[in-house]
C-alpha cells in the first residue's frame, strides 16, 4: 500500500517518464532476451545436428575403408599362386618337423626361397591396392610369416601378434574379423598404432591353409576426424563395442579401455548428445554409432567454444537493446517534460491564486486538451474574482444592515443609566436587596455592552460569571454554588469577551436537576501545549450518549442546532463559532456528559497566542 501511495504522490512528469521507461524497457528487454536465448538454442541445436551428421558421414567413410580391407583380406583365397605356395610352405615345415632337424639349414633351401618369393611378390601387389594398409602379413599353418612392408617396418612382436590374431580368427567361420587398435614397436624402434583385419585362408576343399592379417595405420582415421574436429572445434574419440579406444584426437587414450568412463556410460543410444563437466569446464558431447562395425564416435566440444559466437551475437543484441532503451529514455524525458510543462505552469498559477492573487492568466498556445483546460482555468479565475467581489459587497451590506439594526435598538447606555436611577431610588427607600440586585445587573450589563471582539482576561471573565451566579441566587436563594479552581498564572491570559457566561447560563437553564436541589458548578483550567483548556463542570441532568455524539460532531464541523440535543439556546454554538473565527478551526468547544451525573464543557484556546504580553510562559 505504501508503494502505491508513493507512486500516486509522484509528479506527473515522473509518472509519464516512469510509464514510458516501463513501456519501452520491458518489451525491448523481453525481445532482447528471447532473441538471444532463441539464437543460442538454435545455434546449439544446429551444431548438434550438423556435428552428428558429420560424424555419421565420417563413420560411413571409415566403414567403407574397413569393408575394402575386408575385401582385400579375401584376395589370397582367389590367387592360386598364393594358395599353392602356402601349401608348399605347410608341406616343407611339416617335413622339417617330422625329421626333427632344427639347428642346420634345410637341404632344400632353394625351395624355401622360391616359396617366399612367390608369396611376398603377390603380397606387394595386395599392399598397393588400398592406401593406408601399412603391412600385410601371411602365415602358414605353422605360424611362419610372409609379409610386404610399405613403410614403418614390421612388428617386433610378430610372433605374439600372430597368436592373438589366430585366436581371434578361430572364433569366425572364415569371414574377416575387425580387431581393435593396438600399440606396437616396429623393427625401426618406433612406436606405432594400428587396427587390424584378419581372415583364415582356405583352399578349394575349404581346408584352412593359412592366415592373413592387414594392419591399417590410425592415420587413416585421423585424416577423417581432423575435418570433424576442425569444424566443431572439439576432440573426437572412437571406441568399439567393448569400450576399447580405436582412435583419440588428443592421443591420450588410444589402445586403452574406457568402458568405465563417464563419457562412454552416457553414450548408450545409437546417437545423441549430453553435457558433462571436466576439470571445471562444461563440455557438450555428441555421438553417433556405425551400423556396420558398431564403433562409436564421440566428439567433445567445450561449451565456451560452442557459445563463443553466440556470446558475440548476444552482446550485439544486448548492446543494440541498451542503445534503443537509452534513446527511448531520452525521448521519454523530452516528451514527459514537454507534456507536463503546461501543467506545471498551471500548478504554479493555482498556488498563486490560492495565496489570493487573481491577476494571473494561463498562456494558451495550442488548442489541445491542455489548451482547453487553460482556457477554462482563465474563465474560472475571472469568475472567482467576480464572485469574491460580489460576496465581499454582500457581507459589507450585511454588516451595515446589522449595525443599523443595532442602532435602532434601545441604547444600552440608556438602560444602564436607568438602572442606576432605580438603584438610587431603592436605597433612598431603604430597600438594600433591590439595590444590590440592580447594582449587580448593572455590572453585568456594563461588561456585556462592550465590543464582543475586544479582548479581556480570564480573571475578568470569572468576575462576570460570579456576578451572574450571585444575581441568580437572589432569585433562587442559595440554589447555585460556584467553585473556581483556576491557577493564578492563568488569570491574566488574554481572550475575547463573553465566552464563559453563556456556557454557565446553558448549564443552569438546561441542565438543572430539580430533584437534587442545589446545583454545583466548577470552573478549572489545564494546560497541554499548544492548548489552554477551561473546564466548566455541572452536576445537572446530563445528555444522552447519542445526542452527545451528534452535538460534538456538529461543534467540530461548525453546524449545530442545539435545540435538537435538548440543551436549548444558542450559547454553545455562538461561543464555538466565535472561538473558531478568532483563533482558528483547530480550536473550539468539546462536550462530555453522562446522563443523570452531569456535563463538562471544555473550551480549547491557544496557549501561546492567548498569553498577555510581557509575562513568561509556563510551558
Amino acid at each position: 500500500m505504501r508503494s502505491k501511495l508513493r507512486i500516486g504522490d509522484m509528479k506527473m512528469d515522473r509518472k509519464l517518464l516512469l510509464s514510458f521507461i516501463l513501456l519501452v524497457t520491458i518489451p525491448l528487454s523481453v525481445v532482447g532476451y528471447n532473441s538471444s536465448s532463441k539464437y543460442a538454442t538454435s545455434i546449439e541445436e544446429k551444431t548438434i545436428a550438423y556435428s552428428i551428421k558429420m560424424q555419421e558421414s565420417m563413420m560411413v567413410r571409415v566403414d567403407d575403408y574397413i569393408e575394402d580391407m575386408k575385401s582385400i583380406s579375401s584376395i589370397p583365397a582367389y590367387i592360386d599362386d598364393i594358395k599353392s605356395n602356402l601349401i608348399r610352405s605347410n608341406g616343407y615345415y611339416a617335413e622339417r618337423q617330422s625329421s626333427e632337424v632344427t639347428t642346420s639349414l634345410p637341404n632344400n633351401f632353394d625351395q624355401l626361397l622360391s616359396i617366399q618369393r612367390g608369396i611376398e611378390g603377390q603380397l606387394s601387389f595386395i599392399n598397393t591396392i588400398k592406401r593406408g594398409a601399412n603391412s600385410v602379413y601371411l602365415f602358414d599353418e605353422f605360424g611362419n610369416s610372409y609379409y610386404a612392408i610399405v613403410s614403418g617396418g614390421i612388428r617386433n612382436d610378430l610372433e605374439n601378434s600372430y597368436h592373438y590374431w589366430l585366436e581371434e580368427a578361430e572364433l569366425s567361420r572364415g569371414e574377416a574379423v575387425l580387431l581393435r587398435t593396438q600399440k606396437y614397436t616396429s623393427n625401426l624402434q618406433s612406436e606405432r598404432y594400428a587396427f587390424s583385419v584378419v581372415r583364415k585362408i582356405v583352399d578349394d576343399s575349404l581346408s584352412v591353409i593359412g592366415l592373413i592379417a592387414i594392419d591399417a595405420d590410425i592415420s587413416i582415421i585421423e585424416d577423417q576426424t581432423s575435418e570433424l574436429d576442425q569444424v566443431t572445434k572439439g576432440a573426437s574419440l572412437i571406441i568399439d563395442k567393448q569400450g576399447n579406444v580405436i582412435f583419440d584426437s588428443e592421443k591420450k587414450w588410444i589402445a586403452s579401455n574406457m568402458s568405465d568412463h563417464d563419457i562412454v556410460n552416457q553414450a548408450l543410444n545409437k546417437k545423441g548428445s549430453f553435457y558433462l563437466e571436466k576439470d571445471g569446464i562444461q563440455y557438450l558431447h555428441m555421438y553417433a554409432t556405425s551400423a556396420s562395425t558398431g564403433w562409436k564416435v564421440i566428439t567433445s566440444i567445450p561449451v565456451t567454444e560452442l557459445t563463443k559466437d553466440t556470446i558475440i551475437v548476444k552482446r550485439i543484441i544486448w548492446i543494440t537493446t541498451l542503445v534503443a532503451v537509452l534513446i527511448s529514455i531520452v525521448v521519454a524525458i523530452i516528451l514527459s517534460f514537454a507534456i507536463t510543462r503546461p501543467l506545471r505552469t498551471m500548478s504554479r498559477l493555482m498556488k498563486s491564486v490560492q495565496e489570493g492573487n487573481f491577476n494571473v492568466k494561463f498562456p494558451v498556445k495550442y488548442h489541445d486538451e491542455v489548451g482547453m483546460l487553460g482556457s477554462q482555468f482563465n474563465r474560472m479565475i475571472v469568475r472567482l474574482d467576480q464572485l469574491i467581489q460580489h460576496i465581499y459587497e454582500m457581507e459589507t451590506k450585511k454588516k451595515k444592515a446589522e449595525l443599523q439594526a443595532l442602532q435602532n435598538q434601545i441604547n444600552p447606555h440608556f438602560m444602564y443609566n436607568t438602572l442606576e436611577s432605580i438603584r438610587m431610588s431603592a436605597e433612598m427607600n431603604d430597600d438594600s436587596t433591590t439595590a444590590d440586585m440592580i447594582a449587580i445587573l448593572g455590572k453585568l450589563l456594563r461588561y456585556s455592552i462592550s465590543n464582543l471582539n475586544d479582548e479581556t482576561n480570564i480573571e475578568e471573565e470569572m468576575n462576570h460569571v460570579q456576578h451572574y451566579i450571585e444575581l441568580l441566587n437572589y432569585r433562587y436563594p442559595d440554589r447555585f454554588q460556584l467553585e473556581i479552581d483556576v491557577d493564578r498564572s492563568v488569570m491574566q491570559y488574554r481572550m475575547i469577551r463573553l465566552l464563559l457566561q453563556p456556557i454557565v447560563e446553558n448549564a443552569i437553564y438546561h441542565g438543572l436537576d430539580d430533584a437534587k436541589g442545589i446545583m454545583h458548578l466548577k470552573i478549572s483550567s489545564t494546560e497541554k501545549y499548544p492548548l489552554l483548556m477551561i473546564h466548566i463542570v455541572d452536576d445537572g441532568i446530563g445528555i444522552e450518549r447519542s445526542k452527545l455524539t451528534k452535538l460534538n460532531s456538529g461543534l467540530r464541523d461548525g453546524f449545530v442546532d442545539e435545540t435538537k440535543f435538548g440543551i436549548g439556546g444558542i450559547g454553545l454554538k455562538n461561543v464555538n463559532e466565535r472561538i473558531k473565527l478568532q483563533y482558528g478551526q483547530q480550536y473550539g468547544i468539546r462536550v462530555d456528559s453522562q446522563l443523570g451525573i452531569g456535563t463538562e464543557v471544555i473550551l480549547q484556546l491557544p496557549l501561546g497566542r492567548g498569553k498577555v504580553i510581557g509575562e513568561e510562559s509556563d510551558m
